[in-house]
């Protein structure tokens, strides 16, 4: 028996098969550089001229897209801290709904000047104070470049809202924020409530319908279902609907019965019964006023027979979500199994009627009336993927729209902000004594990636732009910014380029947070990753979201 080694120190400690880094170089250092290939992978997608990711995710599934949301989401990204910035990306896009790529960059971007930083030989926590000390004066400059007058908005003006949305609608798809906007903002105003604080981004749906262009998208007032109406009755004008989630059928008892039949005649009866009972529930609800039943299952052949005799349109939607936006387009109360509705019960339609589009059969469902619950942009597209990029768009635009009925106020866009804010924290870092100074410049530095990757990616010569953007912001045009289109620097405030100060707020505060955290990190250690089947192999995963 050969004499085995004791194993001491921390691997007599945990179970073997474990991986444990410490100390800067193995930890601190990996982490950071896990975050930058994140934050290099989303940076080139950032800005109107962002380009595109074609990711593949582990069912296959391809996404082409340029929203680092989307991005980030599909990438599975298995580090531990790379899956913090993560994290603040899924916060800021629950939050505000647009700013992902910023908050990703920007945090890669700081944790870069760490990593300088530490070579330098400063400590991770000197860094951190410093790093705290630079978000609170950054958020109380952006308090100070704050649009004057932009904290009071209509948000039922069209024009104003507009104004605000554009830049998160052209980072996503640009030279066609001008088709979508004006689509975008009706549907919000639409339906938005009396308090605008209580704006529910559920209520803008959008229909994919492939074929036609972009400027055939149009906006519907209530729904449009990607279905044919059961029954041969097609379009229905001011009617009233009922809705049934337990399906349109007879009803198969709970318990199991055995009926004994002695003869045809008792057999001929009951076949008889069964047809009565059914036509009599029909005739209940057609006597109860409804036009339109809604059925959330299968529609029985016998029930739809009595439903055409008494001239009643008949839709199914199976998706339990769909039928709760119907409730709420129509303002009906679903019941659970075919019986007389009460006249409470019943929902009022202005037309149901199934249209063809691009040869797809859609069931559109107007309500045209005011204070109306759900608007639909119906967008055209040559191509999945493009619809996919587009609902995309318009989805950052609608809660781009939830967060101005929060707080409406504005600051520049195009970068101006950035290096407003690059050039106050420099002049703040001077001021400080001790070892902060250098991580606070460092993250004035950081604030430079913007206009740098905005002109990167629109084919500028970065280095020119960022030095012409610091002279005209210290002679004190606070409001200059890049105008990618002709390539120079020019007053955003003629472009109408303006982003939304609570976007920024967020973007910058997740980022520094995230930073932080990584920064905080100086051992990792990683158990023996437990046995069984993987995770990304397990049948039945992914799911829809919906």
């Amino acid at each position: 028996m050969g004499f085995s080694m004791q194993p001491y120190g921390i691997q007599s400690m945990l179970k073997e098969g474990h991986k444990h880094m410490s100390g800067l170089d193995e930890a601190v250092l990996k982490n950071i550089d896990a975050c930058k290939q994140l934050s290099t992978i989303t940076r080139t997608s950032l800005g109107p001229n962002g380009m595109n990711k074609m990711v593949i995710n582990h069912l296959d599934k391809l996404f082409v897209t340029n929203d680092a949301a989307t991005i980030v989401n599909e990438l599975e990204v298995q580090h531990p801290a790379a899956k913090l910035l993560v994290l603040a990306g899924k916060a800021q896009q629950e939050e505000i709904g647009d700013g992902a790529n910023l908050t990703i960059s920007f945090a890669g971007e700081i944790l870069q000047g760490a990593e300088e930083l530490i070579r330098m030989g400063l400590h991770p926590s000197e860094i951190i104070s410093g790093y705290t000390k630079a978000i609170n004066k950054t958020i109380e400059i952006l308090e100070e470049l704050v649009e004057e007058g932009s904290e009071n908005m209509d948000v039922r003006n069209t024009e104003e809202v507009i104004y605000r949305m554009k830049a998160a609608v052209a980072s996503k798809q640009f030279g066609q924020e001008e088709i979508l906007c004006p689509l975008i903002a009706d549907a919000c105003i639409q339906v938005c409530p009396k308090n605008p604080a209580n704006f529910n981004v559920d209520n803008v749906r959008v229909a994919k319908l492939l074929g036609g262009g972009l400027h055939n998208s149009t906006i519907v007032r209530g729904m449009v279902l990607k279905s044919d109406a059961v029954g041969s009755i097609k379009n229905m004008e001011k009617a009233k609907v009922a809705v049934f989630a337990g399906g349109v059928d007879t009803s198969a008892t709970e318990t199991k019965g055995t009926v004994l039949i002695h003869n045809a005649e008792q057999l001929e009866n009951y076949a008889k019964t069964e047809e009565a009972k059914v036509e009599g529930l029909i005739k209940a609800v057609a006597e109860s006023g409804a036009k339109v039943i809604v059925s959330g299952a299968a529609v029985g052949e016998m029930a739809l027979h009595f439903c055409e005799r008494y001239k009643l349109m008949v839709l199914k939607i199976s998706s339990k979500f769909e039928l709760r936006r119907f409730c709420r387009t129509t303002g009906a109360v679903a019941m659970l199994k075919l019986c007389q509705p009460n006249p409470d019960d019943l929902g009022y339609v202005d037309s149901v009627s199934v249209e063809e589009i691009g040869g797809a059969r859609v069931t559109i469902v107007r309500n045209e009336g005011g204070g109306n619950s759900v608007s639909t942009v119906v967008l055209r597209g040559s191509t999945d993927s493009i619809l996919d990029d587009l609902e995309r768009a318009v989805d950052d635009g609608v809660n781009t729209y939830k967060a101005m009925c929060r707080d409406s106020r504005i600051v520049p866009g195009a970068a101006a902000t950035e290096i407003e804010l690059a050039r106050r924290l420099k002049e703040f870092s001077f001021k400080e004594t001790g070892l902060d100074q250098y991580a606070i410049a460092k993250f004035a530095e950081s604030f430079e990636m913007v206009p740098k990757t905005l002109a990167e990616n629109a084919g500028l010569n970065a280095m020119e732009i960022i030095s012409s953007l610091y002279a005209e912001h210290a002679s004190g045009k606070t409001k200059v910014g890049i105008d990618l289109e002709n390539g120079v620097c020019a007053d955003i405030s003629t472009m109408n380029v303006w982003d939304l100060y609570v976007t920024k707020f967020f973007a910058l505060k997740y980022a520094a947070d995230a930073a932080c955290t990584v920064l905080r990190v100086d051992q990792i250690i990683m158990a023996k990753p437990a046995g069984g089947p993987r995770r990304d192999q397990q049948p039945g995963g992914g799911m829809d979201e919906d």
